[in-house]
């Protein structure tokens, strides 16, 4: 029986904007085709009446060419709601490893990001130091970047 990791989804108010932030902060790459994709099936599937959405996959980065994807997407019609706390129930985040993460806090700040909490180290026994900040793309998705150091 197949079990595999395949993606996960953001949804967006401008999908070809935060896919510019993925792709210019992370080093993500475009999948093709690009999505544009409505109809009864989609409906079906997502069980919302009029379902209407483009966007695309962004091939995330560390897995080669056939590793899991990050898929924004923005539908036609989108409920807002306030932005999370790490806390909240359900998905809380996607974190990226760097190698640096001063240098990619400053990118994700240049690219209209903001930092949430500070940057943080902290001994894990039997594992190594991790030093890690809490941050939010463009529309407010929770991100951790973290970098190990093996003791």
């Amino acid at each position: 029986m197949l079990m595999r990791y395949a993606h996960t989804n953001i949804v967006s108010t401008d999908w070809k904007k935060l896919t510019d932030f993925y792709i210019k902060v992370f080093n993500c790459v475009v999948i093709p085709p690009i999505r544009k994709q409505s109809g009864e099936w989609l409906e079906k599937g997502t069980g919302l009446k009029n379902a209407a959405l483009q966007g695309t996959h962004l091939l995330l980065p560390g897995h080669g060419e056939n590793g899991p994807t990050l898929e924004i997407y923005q539908y036609e019609h989108i409920e807002n709601q306030e932005f999370i706390m790490p806390n909240k129930r359900g998905f809380g985040h996607i974190a990226f490893e760097v190698d640096n993460i001063e240098e990619t806090l400053k990118n994700i700040e240049l690219n209209e990001g903001k930092r949430l909490g500070e940057i943080t180290k902290r001994e894990v026994k039997g594992v190594g130091e991790i030093t890690f900040i809490y941050v939010r793309d463009p529309e407010g998705n929770l991100i951790e970047l973290q970098n190990w150091k093996k003791k």
